[in-house]
């Protein structure tokens, strides 16, 4: 009744499942998303992580609310704690990050690469002499090809993005002039809280119009990177890792147990779940300055959001 492991609802129509989302496609071009507590990894669901929907959804209604002034988004509604109403879009094939630290582990991180002695990419030229997790000069964006059926992102410059047709030059520019703005907003408004907003992912898509908007998710804890102000200098200085929402129990218990790829999955401690929720619990008032309410004992989620949703029942 507290967890929220999937959202099937038979009532609603063209439904399909996300990794974590589940969506269902209305005729008259809204979608609704909802957000399941799955924790996703190694391209299956790990576990159910108590409110970490409703701590994605209402995290990234905080900063749409926050951002709208800058760039359009896809929000038309929030029914449900853990819903939202979206205007259905064509999304861009480019998946748009912006960084401002030199951070990173996955294989297109800038830190990865610069560790590699490559210091061209992404249509940038980056300096000599950078230290791992130290601001860059200024934010940069570094867009990645989005990979189908199994592939690996690959980096793109924006050359290659206008050459080989994945946006018009009009469409790069609005893109980038909007993912630079969120950020540096994001930025402003992270510091304010004591928190870095080192990087994160912004996923654009155009309305029926051409109009470029902002869809998905925006500055959570699933799609950015935040550090704590207070002790980066320090950490920085004595060569550690900035102090973060360390919210990966689940992915490195189960890679220290098995191939997660492969292997099935052993039965996931109950304190190492309640740990992981705390952290997405705790990363929710630092980044808003509010308090995810506990769920009332008797209450079923899934049946609420049947509730919620029954207006746009066909």
């Amino acid at each position: 009744m507290h967890l929220l492991a999937a959202a099937y609802i038979p009532e609603l129509p063209h439904y399909y499942r996300g990794k974590v989302r589940d969506n269902y496609d209305l005729p008259d071009g809204r979608r609704i998303i909802i957000a399941s507590d799955r924790l996703s990894a190694f391209d299956r669901a790990l576990a159910v992580i108590p409110d970490k929907g409703r701590v994605l959804t209402q995290t990234a209604r905080y900063w749409f609310e926050r951002t709208k002034d800058i760039c359009p988004n896809h929000v038309l509604a929030y029914p449900d704690p853990n819903v939202v109403i979206g205007k259905r879009l064509d999304i861009l094939p480019v998946e748009i990050v912006v960084r401002g630290y030199l951070a990173g582990t996955t294989g297109t991180s800038l830190l990865t690469l610069y560790k590699k002695g490559v210091r061209q990419v992404y249509g940038l030229s980056l300096p000599e002499g950078l230290r791992d997790n130290q601001a860059l000069p200024e934010p940069v964006i570094t867009p990645t090809s989005k990979a189908f059926d199994g592939g690996h992102d690959e980096p793109l410059s924006p050359d290659e993005i206008v050459s080989n047709g994945l946006l018009t030059q009009d469409q790069w520019q609005t893109v980038s002039r909007y993912a630079l703005a969120l950020f540096a907003r994001g930025q402003a408004l992270a510091a304010e809280r004591g928190l870095i907003l080192v990087d994160t992912k912004y996923e654009f898509g155009t309305d029926e119009d051409g109009r470029i908007i902002l869809a998905d998710e925006i500055h959570t804890p699933d799609s950015s990177r935040y550090w704590m102000a207070d002790s980066y200098a320090d950490r920085l200085e004595a060569g550690e890792r900035p102090e973060s929402f360390d919210k990966d129990f689940v992915r490195a218990w189960v890679t220290e147990r098995c191939d997660p790829y492969t292997d099935e999955i052993p039965v996931i401690p109950a304190d190492l779940i309640e740990r992981t929720a705390a952290v997405y619990r705790d990363a929710y008032h630092r980044i808003t300055g509010e308090t995810i309410e506990p769920i009332a004992p008797d209450q079923d989620i899934l049946s609420r959001i049947r509730a919620n949703l029954a207006p746009y029942f066909s």
